[in-house]
């Protein structure tokens, strides 16, 4: 269960990563809405962190945090702001995902 909440708390890091991209996009009322959303995954993501840190080693849930917040906010500037998607970039993505699945089956 530890490991499902670590992945929800990674998930909120992008989910904040898109909405402070988003909140450079826009004007105005929006431009708060988007705000506002990104200290709401903010919070909920380090809520979650924490959570998880209680059956989890810090040394392994927080590069794993990290880790996932890395590789899916690259994604999300990808797929959602027109990102380059580079030989490089892809390479060293494809590396941080070992090396989370490394931590992972260490733990």
């Amino acid at each position: 269960m530890s490991w499902l909440i670590l992945i929800l708390a990674g998930l909120c890091e992008v989910a904040f990563a898109f909405c402070l991209g988003q909140a450079k996009t826009v004007i105005g009322a929006p431009h708060w809405y988007w705000l506002g959303a990104f200290v709401f995954f903010y919070i909920l993501s380090m809520i979650l962190l924490a959570k998880a840190i209680h059956a989890l080693p810090l040394s392994t849930a927080y590069p794993v945090w990290t880790g996932i917040g890395a590789v899916g906010t690259v994604l999300v500037g990808v797929f959602f702001f027109h990102e380059p998607a580079t030989f490089w970039r892809i390479f060293f993505i494809c590396t941080l995902i070992i090396s989370i699945v490394g931590l992972k089956t260490l733990s």
